[in-house]
């Protein structure tokens, strides 16, 4: 097995906190999700979690007007310049100060920074040859109050910037000698949004009262003057308000309009204007949006997505698409305001994600959270696709049957659910005799028992999946259960608890247990090996521990307390080291061949352990942001006061967002209302069935590491001379089943590929009969591979039908080896069949149309013929008495056309 797993995607969060952005061509929409940017395409309906990691949550993403590169800040002010055509970052700059606005001018040539109560304008990087990509321009003051928005004109020579003073001020972007600064007033809120009008010097201004208004300048772009290079005098004051000492008019702005947007209490939290169709957008804090049609204040739409504040809207270049951000709820749609309808609409979980399954085929990635919602993924687009919200409390554990048709969950509000992904409803529910919290979940391999540990009770209940009727309660545990675990061979089933025992049950034919399995500290977690015929165990000591499930003996251990790392929280009074006691693996999985074990715990690192030789292999970091708690190793000495760190002190501001004292017994989740920093921990671990990929759900999210074939060379048994020139000899001398095995000997990529589609067709059947195993192995996943992407289905079809006709007995003696290679070809085949018959369906009234219209057309022109032939009978005896006049006249034709070739014969003919 290999280990080059990297980070794929991020899936379970849409959006956290910051600003959306659409991408120039409008069909895509980049969303700030902690320390990292997800794009999602609302063109091809797929999501993509680029590779780019802050140190602290983004809060500020712009993007250059070509779309190329982009401007990322933190909450800190680090500010990272970042390719989209590579997906790296280019360079980095830290402004020291937190930064509420970022924007590129419409030229692309430089970019404006609101900062404190100044304004940085920087050249834009990759225009010039610096050493240094952010290189500052100039820098303007004047506001008394922090700058929160930034706007340029067309031609980027002027700018407007809102402050919570409730001014507005334009400034030019050059030096001009009719407009230095000028302060636009009248509000009595602070501005939420200030934006040029197109091709002018006239502004729009709104601020959080609610409030708009209409500025209108008596100057136009054209008529603003450069100063000439090199002078010295200074503008002096404005006499009457329109000429300065050289007698220059200076720009003057009156306003022409006043609007109240909403009314009452509401506040304004977000706002953009499209300058080309003349809308305006803006969110509020009761999670209504509003569309506007300037500059008469026209209401087009009123709408609403949620009872909390709207964070971030923006439109598209178009107009006509709208992105409105929910960072409380974590809810993202694109709404069509012409046609009224959704493009996109996604939430993720909003609280903690607390455990996750994959289907059988790989395909889809259900997940459980402590907000009581069970969603399920697509891993191949990266979307939710059904959220089913029937549970009362958070889930703690999830399960899909055999057939990945039904996804049964459990939660702690005391029912253990069953849902149907092909009608989407909760068509089970199953209870206990008296309410029980219910903390883990397992179901049998055939799907027809539903088991569930109660929390509580310490018993486990077990029912019929057909009947949802309880058929056993199993008691013997003297502690919460924490895990339960079915194997795949036999109908036996663990537990673990915290009683610091394992039991073994046969649900079918006893009712006590068959083994007990005692150890040393409270159990956490178990899972059976894919064949069944080994178990292991994770404890409170970081032990893993390996049994053999029939013996009940001990067949080896892993320690894993330092592989989890050294790490304090803020408020913790100890070392790193001495809390590293306390830390824990609290979810396990086998990888698909049984060879590993993959583990995580209250710690940012993942594991991956070699059974056999019981050491770690790779271990994962899976973030590096340090908005969340539990990151450092060291305590910081910088935020220490002569009262203690300033994570203990309360600074006295009540119930503000500022306090980073959480209230006692707070651990999951915002649930006051005091500000809470979460702590990073991984829930739940599991590997996709078919091997490639890895999925965690983290404080961060649905985290999904993927295998990258194409940055590893792996050769085979490989020899001097197997090279690509002798592979490529052997193919032309038709030698086929020699070029095909060193190929897979040199194992590239390419160059397999090229052997495979070289060899005919009528050759598959006697290749596949006399290749080694060995080989049949390398060629299935090869195809399961290539399926995927392949436009040659049919060609690689015949391939996979041959070999599993000719060694299915053998394939079927060797499945559990070949497990991931298998599910890889389901999955494959099974999405491919799906894309097919979607084009089938959509071509299917097409056709049967193609079909009527030309039987229509063949019976038309039976009917014509007839016509004609009856017209043609009658027109014959009609025609009878004039024969003899025109047998004459074919005569004369038939001697004037031998005369003419006659002639032709006698004439030459030059030919260059």
């Amino acid at each position: 097995m290999k280990f080059a797993y990297r980070f794929s995607n991020l899936l379970g969060t849409v959006y956290k906190n910051g600003n959306l952005n659409f991408t120039p061509d409008g069909n895509s929409i980049i969303s700030p999700v902690g320390n990292r940017l997800t794009v999602f395409d609302l063109k091809n309906n797929k999501s993509e979690t680029l590779p780019i990691e802050g140190k602290e949550n983004i809060c500020h993403v712009t993007l250059s007007p070509d779309g190329y590169t982009m401007i990322a800040v933190t909450d800190d002010g680090e500010a990272m310049l970042c390719s989209l055509i590579s997906k790296s970052i280019l360079g980095m700059h830290h402004f020291h100060r937190p930064i509420h606005c970022v924007q590129f001018s419409p030229n692309g040539k430089k970019f404006a920074v609101t900062r404190e109560n100044m304004v940085d304008i920087f050249h834009a990087p990759g225009r010039t040859r610096e050493f240094n990509p952010f290189t500052i321009y100039k820098k303007f003051h004047g506001a008394y109050d922090e700058t929160t928005c930034i706007d340029w004109t067309s031609d980027s020579s002027a700018i407007c910037v809102g402050s919570k003073d409730m001014n507005t001020r334009v400034y030019g972007a050059e030096k001009f000698t009719n407009l230095i600064v000028f302060t636009l007033g009248g509000h009595k809120g602070a501005i939420v949004g200030s934006f040029f009008v197109t091709n002018s010097l006239n502004v729009l201004t709104v601020s959080d009262d609610c409030k708009a208004s209409f500025w209108e300048s008596d100057t136009e772009l054209k008529d603003l003057e450069l100063s000439q290079v090199g002078a010295t005098d200074k503008p002096a004051k404005k006499k009457s308000g329109k000429m300065n000492k050289k007698g220059v008019d200076m720009v003057k702005y009156e306003r022409i309009e006043k609007q109240k947007l909403r009314s009452g209490s509401v506040r304004m939290t977000c706002a953009v204007f499209h300058k080309a169709n003349n809308l305006l957008v803006t969110g509020y804090n009761d999670g209504g949006f509003l569309l506007n049609e300037m500059p008469g204040f026209n209401l087009i739409h009123s709408l609403s997505i949620s009872d909390q504040s709207v964070k971030s809207v923006d439109i598209n270049l178009t107009g006509d698409w709208i992105g409105v951000a929910c960072s409380q709820q974590g809810q993202l749609l694109v709404w069509e305001w012409q046609s009224e309808s959704y493009v996109m609409k996604q939430q993720g979980h909003f609280n903690n994600m607390t455990c996750l399954e994959y289907s059988p085929d790989g395909q889809n990635v259900v997940t459980g959270g402590d907000d009581g919602k069970v969603k399920v993924w697509n891993t191949n687009s990266g979307f939710c696709f059904i959220t089913f919200n029937e549970h009362l409390s958070g889930i703690s554990g999830v399960s899909f049957s055999q057939n990945g048709q039904v996804v049964v969950s459990c939660s702690l509000d005391g029912t253990v659910r069953a849902f149907d992904l092909n009608r989407y409803r909760n068509f089970r529910t199953f209870t206990s005799p008296r309410p029980v919290q219910f903390s883990c979940l397992a179901l049998d391999p055939s799907g027809e028992i539903v088991c569930a540990g109660g929390q509580d009770s310490f018993e486990i209940f077990v029912w019929s999946m057909q009947t949802g009727r309880l058929l056993e309660v199993l008691t013997g545990h003297q502690g919460p259960i924490s895990c339960l675990s079915f194997s795949s061979s036999r109908a036996m089933l663990a537990s673990a608890s915290w009683d610091k025992t394992v039991k073994i049950w046969d649900v079918f034919e006893s009712k006590g247990s068959k083994e007990t399995i005692h150890l040393l500290t409270d159990v956490l977690s178990l899972t059976f090996r894919p064949d069944g015929q080994e178990l292991a165990v994770s404890t409170l000591n970081a032990q893993i521990s390996f049994w053999n499930p029939y013996t009940a003996v001990q067949t080896g251990s892993v320690e894993g307390r330092h592989d989890l790392g050294y790490s304090r929280k803020d408020t913790d009074k100890v070392t790193a080291k001495k809390l590293s006691e306390g830390k824990y693996f609290n979810t396990l999985c086998y990888s698909a061949d049984g060879k590993c074990i993959l583990a995580g715990g209250q710690s940012k690192n993942i594991c991956i352990y070699s059974v056999a030789d019981q050491i770690l292999m790779k271990k994962f970091e899976i973030s590096c942001n340090r908005s969340f708690d539990g990151m450092e190793e060291y305590l910081d000495r910088r935020k220490m006061t002569e009262w203690g760190s300033l994570a203990l002190v309360d600074a006295g501001e009540g119930d503000q967002d500022g306090v980073t004292l959480n209230l006692p017994g707070v651990k999951k989740g915002d649930l006051s209302s005091r500000h809470f920093k979460p702590e990073v921990r991984v829930a739940c671990v599991r590997f996709s069935p078919t091997g490639r990929a890895f999925s965690a759900t983290t404080t961060e999210g649905l985290l999904i590491y993927s295998l990258d074939h194409n940055l590893v060379f792996d050769p085979f048994e490989l020899e001097m001379d197997i090279t690509p020139a002798n592979i490529r000899k052997t193919l032309h001398n038709e030698n086929f089943s020699k070029a095909l095995m060193l190929s897979f000997r040199l194992n590239e990529q390419n160059l397999v590929e090229e052997v495979i589609e070289n060899i005919p067709v009528k050759d598959i059947d006697v290749i596949c009969q006399n290749l080694p195993n060995v080989y049949i192995d390398k060629l299935l996943n090869f195809i399961a591979t290539q399926i995927e992407s392949s436009a040659h289905i049919q060609f690689y079809l015949i391939w996979l039908q041959c070999l599993l006709m000719q060694h299915g007995p053998q394939l079927k003696q060797r499945s559990q080896s070949l497990m991931a290679t298998l599910r890889s070809l389901q999955k494959n085949v099974t999405r491919k069949y799906e894309d097919i018959s979607k084009i089938c369906d959509h071509n299917k009234y097409n056709l049967q149309f193609i079909q009527v219209l030309s039987q229509t057309c063949q019976i038309e022109g039976k009917r014509k013929r007839k016509t004609n032939l009856k017209d043609i009978t009658k027109q014959t005896s009609d025609n009878e008495s004039e024969d003899d006049s025109v047998n004459e006249s074919e005569a004369d034709i038939n001697m004037a056309l031998e005369e003419q070739s006659e002639s032709d014969s006698n004439t030459e003919f030059f030919i260059p």
